[in-house]
């Protein structure tokens, strides 16, 4: 870290940080009431709009979005003539799965080995601290040189579109000239990077009824068709024998020709244990950034434990697909659908409803803005150039806020690098990177702003 006053002032500030961050993923903020009370949704919400007010934010608002949850708003004006940065990052979590399986607890930040852990700790609560870090950062010297909307999503980890759909009715509320989504990651600890792709996604859920009710599985077992048996093998369906995702008509080839990720790094990232080979073909980055990816993210079946010897008359299960760009994700649903349906084995009755869908990203990285956030990055990570990296996750607002505003400049910049674990147990944030992207985050506003002047 160099000694630049906006590196010394956020340094000074990270203690403050740690607090504010533990108070904010204390929030059980899972935006789905069949798993977690809406309260604490609410609590988030007004924890995250009480910053902004502290932070001298105008217009501070709860936005009710379609989707039963709250966005929150705030808008910081800057010097006359300046350009408008709309800051964005999410108060929303994954639930925290198996909470036995927490080193600590979820939701409480808990300090180890250099890092933070608590659910949304990078993924995104994290974000929006790194988003107040910046702004505190420049008041302390000299002041904020542009105009600042901020947006914090309520439900963005659910994929149910309430922000999306708010802003498409309000077009006119997250209007600027640049965007800052604070929700990817570099490509490793210590390698800036902004994200150049996003994947879409599509979320369904399939029904397979097969009988009127369970059977013996002793008395009906070999001529009854088990619905369980019937979902397994249609499940199987969607992918090749090495693990190639295969959905009739989805196209499966294409090729990443940006930064690699080497396979021997991704082992270690993703915990592949020995022995146990990765799926698909081509390269790392050609799978997770180029590529469709199918997920079976959840099955209703009887567990283990209390189980009987029956036949199932009905199972139920959800499927993630991610979406590269260049493809259409609600072409992408249509032919999801068509093919669980298509292959549903022994007549069995088929029922498929969507429950999320988001349309890939991406960036022109050739923009302006990209030159002033390079210089930032650098002098933030000394050393260090900024590289570009593909992401396979979703940010279905991205394409959202680039229709409404097509001369917008958007960047993609967070604290979720591979050791985050995110959307996994034990999720945690380094503290050095929240730092150090604040810095860089500050010193982009700085020098957008004067790229803008001159």
């Amino acid at each position: 870290m160099t000694a630049h006053p906006i590196s010394e002032t956020i340094a000074s500030l990270m203690p403050r940080a740690k607090a504010e961050l533990t108070e904010l993923v204390a929030c059980q903020s899972v935006a789905d009431p069949a798993q977690f009370p809406k309260s604490e949704c609410e609590a988030a919400a007004a924890w995250v709009a009480d910053a902004l007010r502290a932070e001298d934010f105008q217009d501070v608002a709860l936005l009710d979005t379609p989707d039963g949850t709250q966005s929150v708003y705030g808008f910081l004006p800057g010097p006359a003539g300046a350009p408008t940065v709309l800051l964005y990052a999410h108060y929303d979590v994954q639930p925290p799965l198996d909470e036995s399986a927490w080193i600590s607890p979820p939701f409480e930040l808990t300090e180890r080995e250099g890092r933070w852990f608590g659910r949304g700790a990078a993924d995104c609560k994290g974000g929006f601290i790194m988003h107040l870090l910046a702004l505190r950062a420049l008041k302390a010297n000299g002041g904020v040189p542009v105009s600042v909307k901020v947006i914090a999503e309520g439900s963005e980890e659910q994929g149910t579109g309430g922000l999306e759909r708010y802003a498409e009715a309000h077009p006119e509320l997250l209007a600027a000239d640049t965007i800052v989504i604070g929700d990817t990651g570099n490509f490793r600890v210590g390698l800036p990077t902004v994200t150049a792709t996003l994947r879409g996604m599509t979320m369904l859920r399939v029904t397979l009824d097969t009988l009127e009710g369970n059977l013996h599985s002793g008395q009906f077992g070999g001529a009854a068709p088990d619905a369980l048996a019937a979902m397994i093998q249609l499940l199987a369906s969607l992918r090749a024998e090495d693990g190639t995702t295969t959905v009739d008509g989805l196209t499966t080839d294409a090729e990443w020709d940006g930064l690699q990720y080497p396979e021997s790094d991704f082992r270690k990232d993703a915990k592949v244990l020995d022995g146990v080979e990765l799926i698909g073909t081509g390269t790392v980055a050609d799978r997770i950034w180029a590529r469709p990816a199918v997920t079976v993210i959840g099955i209703d079946c009887p567990p283990v434990v209390g189980a009987t010897p029956s036949l199932q008359a009905s199972a139920r299960a959800q499927i993630s697909l991610r979406v590269p760009p260049g493809q259409d994700a609600t072409e992408a649903t249509k032919l999801l659908t068509a093919h669980l349906k298509a292959h549903a084995p022994w007549g069995a009755r088929v029922s498929v409803e969507q429950v999320g869908q988001g349309q890939a990203f991406r960036a022109d990285t050739s923009s302006p803005a990209y030159t002033s956030m390079a210089q930032a990055m650098e002098a933030a990570y000394p050393g260090e150039k900024m590289q570009t990296s593909g992401m396979g996750g979703s940010i279905p607002l991205c394409n959202t806020l680039a229709a409404l505003y097509p001369e917008a400049e958007i960047l993609l910049i967070g604290l979720s690098e591979p050791e985050a674990q995110i959307h996994a147990v034990n999720e945690s944030v380094s503290p050095e990177e929240l730092e150090r992207l604040s810095v860089a985050e500050a010193l982009f506003l700085q020098n957008y702003a004067e790229s803008k002047r001159s």
